[in-house]
């Protein structure tokens, strides 16, 4: 899958001043499946903004976005219902788990869905960003760091080609960045998929292009 933005601008970015921006002021960019994306700006830039509309949450932009030959702004809900299943996994800044509900149940909400992992796998990976004696905790105790690992866990929880990360290390410390980004490198590479990262620009990730935005 290939992702293009041809002059494609949010419209509420359109008044300011994107003049350093390399997607907001190209004719084109591309994003392309099997590669990683840091995209890096200051807040209010339109990150998140670039991501919702990725993930057809957001269609108030001028230009237009496409998968491969499909302009997005046909999509159909049951067009965008199958992409979300099955073709982007995201990981929302916002994080939209339920504190009412354990972290494993949060996490299984979505792969009951896709049973895209089994349970040994999940548990194997809240171990390896140290969450595994958290997981039938109620979310609502959690710190947000842990929380931000469990809904890293929770998108990988099912197949994509492209996986969209919304500053998803803001709130975890250096180390824990480092193994949450190794492991969705290498879920990234099993299912060949490309991954578009944002970042406020503090991060030392090493992926495969930087981009500002």
């Amino acid at each position: 899958m290939i992702i293009r933005l041809e002059k494609t601008i949010p419209l509420p970015m359109v008044e300011l001043d994107t003049s350093e921006s390399e997607i907001w002021e190209a004719d084109f960019f591309v994003f392309k499946q099997g590669f990683s994306y840091l995209v890096e700006a200051e807040s209010g830039k339109g990150k998140t903004s670039l991501l919702s509309m990725l993930f057809g949450l957001r269609k108030d932009y001028h230009g237009e976005i496409y998968l491969d030959q499909n302009n997005i702004r046909n999509n159909t809900a049951s067009d965008w219902s199958k992409l979300r299943k099955n073709q982007f996994s995201y990981i929302f800044q916002g994080l939209e788990l339920f504190d009412d509900l354990s972290a494993l149940e949060n996490i299984m909400l979505k792969n009951r869905i896709t049973t895209h992992k089994s349970n040994k796998e999940i548990f194997q990976m809240a171990h390896m960003l140290n969450v595994g004696d958290f997981l039938h905790k109620q979310c609502r105790i959690l710190s947000f760091g842990q929380k931000q690992r469990i809904a890293i866990i929770r998108a990988l929880c099912q197949p994509f080609n492209f996986l969209l990360a919304d500053e998803c290390f803001s709130h975890i410390d250096s180390r824990h960045s480092e193994m949450a980004l190794e492991l969705i490198l290498s879920e990234c590479k099993a299912n060949n998929a490309g991954l578009i990262l944002t970042s406020l620009g503090s991060q030392n990730m090493k992926l495969d292009q930087r981009v500002k935005l």
